[in-house]
This record gives C-alpha cells, structure tokens and sequence, in this order.
C-alpha cells in the first residue's frame, strides 16, 4: 500500500504516525518544529486522511504498510515517532523490525489493551448521511448531540471533504475502521523486545498511561524513559507544543 505522505525539513529521517480518526495534518506544526533538524516524513495511516482504502485493518498490517513505506523511500534506518493509535503501529514496527529503527518516540499510548471507548463516536458518524447536510457547521451540529467537546468535534471534521459536485463525504473509510475497531482495540504482539533507545511521553491530564502500565512497557522495551507533561491532556502535541518538541529534540539528538 502506499501511504499518502508530505516531508518537511532535511537530515536523519524521522517518521510521524497520527492517531486514531486523525491525518497527517495532525502534526503539521510539529513538523515545522522537528523539520529544523530531522526530515520528517508525515504519514496517513491506511483508511485515514488520502491514504487508499483497505477492509483489513490491524496493528500487523498497519506496520507491513510503514515497512513498505521505509523500503519505498529506501529509509533503511529512522527515528520513528506515534501518537495513540499510531504509537502501537509504532511500537508494533519496533518489535518486529528493529533493525529499521534507531530511537522510538510513543506518545500517550501503552501496549495493552484499551476499552473500546471510542464506539458511540463510531456509530454516530455512521449514522450521520453526509448528502442530507450542505455545510460543516450543520454536520458539527449534529454530531454535538454524542460528542460534547468542541475540539473532538473539530478533529472529525478534518475527515470531511466537498466534493466537486458541493456534496460532503467522509474522506476516511469509516466502514472498515468501526468493523475492525475492536482488533485496534487490543494490545500490540510484539515478536521481541526493542532494546534501543525509547521514549514514552504521557500527558499529565490524561489516563492513557497509567502507573500500572510502566512494568509492561519495560518488559517489552527495556531501555524507555517515560516522561510526563505536566499541563497536557491526551493531545499532548497540541497542548505544549514547545515542551513536546523540546524533549524529543533532545531525546532524539542528531546521529
């Protein structure tokens, strides 16, 4: 599969994975950050942002497709960097081929299993046919009776597209993502521990990473150092931007 992909900067490339109902545009300020020292290779993952389509959707898959992403743009080495979701599409290439990979950045995300939190979001985007609305204030409308937060909304409204005839549509294959989101749901398999360098980061406002986890994210990667960002929710990138860069900067150096 080819991922549709924007690169931003120039140096020892590093790979940024948004997370679950997100797109490239998810990091596009962070790109801008990280570009002054790394060539940041922004990716939508498959059945989300202008990535094609795909019925199957796993964390194995998901990391075949950043293999063969890597082999396309013959990247034989790079930093790798996931938020959320994309984080166990992260963790899960680091496990598998850890010889692609020189330092891991996971952003509020654990390796196990999660509750399928995000299934009302799911139904409720299934529910909404987009021919029936003619602006995005009425689709934020109709989706503000399930999601209450302002900002959640506005994500998903990203995954919103005119078409050329002035009818909306989904950009994401919100199909395939709600019948394969109980598999996104699972903890990642790994095929063997990654003993490089690794940094969890968890926002201090958000309940992804929880104390409980920190033995499991050591068994799996021995090396991590896990840091927490005091201020920040779940987004940690959007809410301290400039601490969030700074650290992965500085973790990351320049090989």
């Amino acid at each position: 599969m080819r991922l549709h992909f924007q690169v931003q900067g120039a140096g020892f490339p590093l790979i940024l994975l948004h997370g679950f109902l997100g797109s490239l545009n998810n990091w596009r300020s962070e790109s801008k950050r990280l570009g002054d020292h790394y060539k940041v290779y922004s990716l939508d993952l498959r059945n989300h942002g202008s990535s094609p389509h795909n019925e199957l959707m796993n964390y194995d898959v998901m990391s075949d497709d950043v293999y063969e992403f890597a082999d396309q743009h013959n990247l034989t080495s790079s930093f790798l960097l996931g938020h959320s979701m994309g984080g166990k599409v992260a963790m899960q290439f680091a496990t598998r081929l850890p010889d692609r990979i020189e330092k891991l950045v996971v952003v509020d995300m654990a390796p196990r299993a999660y509750e399928p939190s995000h299934r009302p979001l799911l139904n409720a985007m299934l529910a909404l046919d987009l021919n029936r609305f003619k602006s995005f204030g009425e689709i934020d409308k109709a989706l503000g009776a399930v999601v209450a937060e302002p900002a959640v909304r506005q994500l998903l409204l990203k995954n919103v597209a005119r078409q050329s005839d002035g009818k909306l549509r989904w950009k994401i294959n919100v199909q395939a993502i709600a019948r394969n989101y109980d598999q996104l749901s699972q903890a990642i398999t790994p095929r063997q521990k990654f003993t490089k360098p690794a940094l969890f980061i968890r926002g201090g406002r958000s309940n992804y990473i929880q104390k409980s986890d920190m033995p499991l994210i050591r068994e799996i990667f021995p090396r991590a150092e896990i840091e927490t960002i005091t201020g920040a929710g779940h987004w940690v990138h959007f809410d301290a931007p400039d601490e969030f860069s700074n650290k992965i900067i500085q973790f990351l150096g320049h090989p």
